[in-house]
């Protein structure tokens, strides 16, 4: 079975642009940050012993190599066409270890520093925004994929949502506009115990302010739809090194 078929039967959808949720004129960074973000949600870590998993995650980094390679991207831009014979969509080929050699590492400061920038900005809103539609407006879901945020910062992503809603710019969800308060109450009570959880961690471990700190973003993102280390992995996605061309083209 071809790529193409693959992306069909796995994802209902055969173009790699919509597979990867970008327009076609994306740009590489767009291109990446899309695989990276929908990779990370089928990651075989998530979910041991799942064969679909495992294969929705392989290709995935066929449908990336595809489209982050220029030559193959043209070709399949003009013909709609995958080439299904190049090394770079081999069968025998080690999908996670390639996904880890694609980055280095990052540090403390990077996430800090990423988190600093993304608060707030037009990134993070337009990620809300997906999610949101994503989601239907569930704000348990949404809390629990979006990026660099805790209960603290609900009352802010709802604002921004709201204010999408009010003019029309995201459809209103009954689960978002109407959501009772006992709901609300749940996920405070549960954002709170695992604040209780880091803190008692800190203190069990008798770590100093900057291990602190990571601990902390361990446990906020350990209940988070990607994980900390899928949240890592994410932000190294803006590190990307370019992957082998291929030459040759096959019809579907």
């Amino acid at each position: 079975m071809g790529l193409l078929e693959q992306c069909e039967e796995l994802f209902k959808n055969s173009n790699l642009y919509e597979v990867l949720g970008v327009t076609k004129g994306a740009s590489d960074a767009e291109v990446r940050r899309g695989y990276y973000k929908l990779s990370l949600q089928v990651h075989p870590d998530r979910a041991q012993g799942d064969d679909q998993a495992t294969t929705k995650f392989q290709v995935l980094g066929k449908v990336y190599a595809v489209l982050s390679d220029k030559e193959q991207r043209l070709v399949y831009d003009e013909q709609g066409v995958v080439d299904e014979e190049t090394d770079c969509l081999s069968q025998d080929r080690d999908w996670e270890e390639h996904w880890r050699r694609l980055f280095p590492k990052i540090t403390l400061q990077d996430i800090l520093d990423f988190e600093k920038q993304y608060k707030g900005s037009e990134e993070e809103e337009e990620d809300l925004r997906r999610l949101y539609t994503l989601h239907e407006g569930d704000m348990d879901r949404i809390m629990e994929a979006a990026l660099c945020c805790g209960h603290d910062d609900e009352p802010r992503i709802r604002l921004v949502l709201q204010r999408a809603v009010d003019a029309q710019e995201l459809p209103a969800y009954k689960a978002f506009t109407h959501e009772s308060n006992k709901k609300a109450a749940n996920r405070k009570r549960k954002a709170e115990k695992e604040r209780r959880e880091a803190e008692a961690l800190q203190k069990e471990m008798g770590l100093n302010a900057e291990d602190s700190l990571v601990a902390m973003i361990q446990q906020r993102q350990k209940s988070k739809e990607k994980g900390f280390n899928s949240f890592i992995s994410d932000l190294e996605a803006k590190y990307c090194k370019k992957t082998s061309k291929g030459t040759k083209a096959k019809k579907k």
